[in-house]
């Protein structure tokens, strides 16, 4: 879509004296992102960015199509708590720099936690995890009914989500998420199924978190796996033109990392021990290109899981040995018990009390005696 001349010039002016109307205190602290359109509400958006050095969106302004007013907003309270968060991580960070170079990850058990992992990970520290990798809920994969009260709801969900992720995962590592278009079947014969690039949504959620995007990896299955979901059924029967639609067997491994002015060697040299870091060295074949051949799993109790093979890349490829794994969609298990024989530690979370239990009855006989494995019911903000 094309704007006029000095459309984005025009948004960050009206954002600007929106900030010094709302919040002239602040106007010194705070940084204009770079106006973005969305086109699927049709209206501008310019994130508020702390000065600092180490810069946190900390609200959001709304601007209509024609850029003439704005239309919603941040609220001012939560603009000014996250602004004082903001303040007292760099203080930190500054501690940290004179104290010592090494990166010392916060000293976290293995954990599985039955809860909202919105709510769950508000109560753990920065640094938390070295890697985080997930397949977040299918959007309205039920049939019978709809999680969502629509698609917006969803990604706002998510972006919640992947803020908290962001917060405790510690600086310069991955975050790395499985995720495809979902197909939304037709409700009657003269209604149109629909293809949502639910991929390419998320990666905007990510970059505005704070995510840099480094890759994006294929996920090949075998031929002939997504013919359930009826997709080229009507094309291979009359082989009209225009009724072409290709069966999917692919989906995304999208590759981020938390965005830092720091190279990737910075995180193996400051690594707190460097035996580690030669115990994780990648050693014999590996992935040279961004197509990954790997046969889906099945689970009778779980509609979705990770296939081992997948997880265990990922972690190899993205982590160092004792690192923190988390997951906060849990589902079945498969990246405890991946991460486990990879020895590195793991952090899930799981909301449904059936997965939990699933986890809890399957993985406890994997732990050794002198492991520790916390399984946890999040309850009255309280792990």
């Amino acid at each position: 879509m094309k704007f006029e001349k000095g459309t984005t010039s025009r948004a960050r002016l009206l954002t600007n004296d929106w900030i010094k109307s709302t919040l002239p205190d602040l106007f010194d602290f705070i940084k204009l992102g770079l106006p973005e359109y969305d086109d699927r509400l049709e209206l501008w958006r310019v994130s508020l960015n702390t000065k600092n050095s180490k810069q946190t969106i900390i609200g959001e302004i709304k601007l209509d199509k024609a850029v003439t007013k704005i239309v919603d907003w941040t609220k001012k309270d939560l603009i000014i708590k996250r602004l004082n968060k903001s303040r007292l991580d760099k203080n930190k960070d500054v501690k940290k720099a004179k104290n010592t170079s090494l990166i010392y990850p916060a000293p976290i058990p293995n954990k599985i936690i039955l809860g909202d992992c919105i709510q769950v990970l508000d109560d753990f520290p920065p640094d938390t995890a070295q890697l985080i990798i997930t397949s977040p809920p299918y959007y309205n994969a039920k049939p019978e009914y709809s999680e969502y009260i629509d698609y917006q709801e969803y990604l706002d969900f998510l972006r919640r989500v992947i803020v908290r992720c962001h917060n405790i995962l510690s600086e310069g590592r991955f975050f790395v998420i499985n995720v495809s278009p979902v197909l939304i079947k037709r409700v009657s014969r003269n209604s149109a199924s629909k293809r949502i690039p639910i991929p390419f949504d998320i990666h905007k959620i990510l970059d505005s978190v704070g995510f840099d995007f480094i890759d994006d990896i294929m996920w090949v299955k075998p031929e002939g796996a997504g013919w359930n979901l009826g997709r080229g059924r009507r094309f291979a029967a009359d082989r009209q033109p225009l009724q072409y639609k290709p069966v999917p067997v692919t989906e995304y491994i999208l590759v981020y990392r938390k965005r830092t002015d720091k190279l990737i060697d910075w995180n193996i040299r400051n690594h707190y021990n460097q035996e580690l870091v030669k115990e994780s060295k990648i050693v014999g074949d590996y992935d040279k290109t961004n197509l990954w051949y790997i046969h889906p799993s099945h689970n009778k109790y779980h509609p979705a899981t990770f296939p081992d093979e997948l997880v265990s890349r990922v972690i190899r490829y993205y982590s160092f040995e004792d690192d923190l794994v988390l997951d906060p969609f849990g589902g079945s298990g498969t990246v405890a018990r991946v991460a486990l024989q990879m020895k590195r530690r793991f952090l899930l979370v799981e909301k449904e009390p059936e997965y939990f239990q699933l986890m809890k009855k399957t993985l406890s006989p994997l732990f050794s005696p002198d492991l520790r494995v916390d399984f946890d019911i999040f309850e009255n903000d309280k792990i």
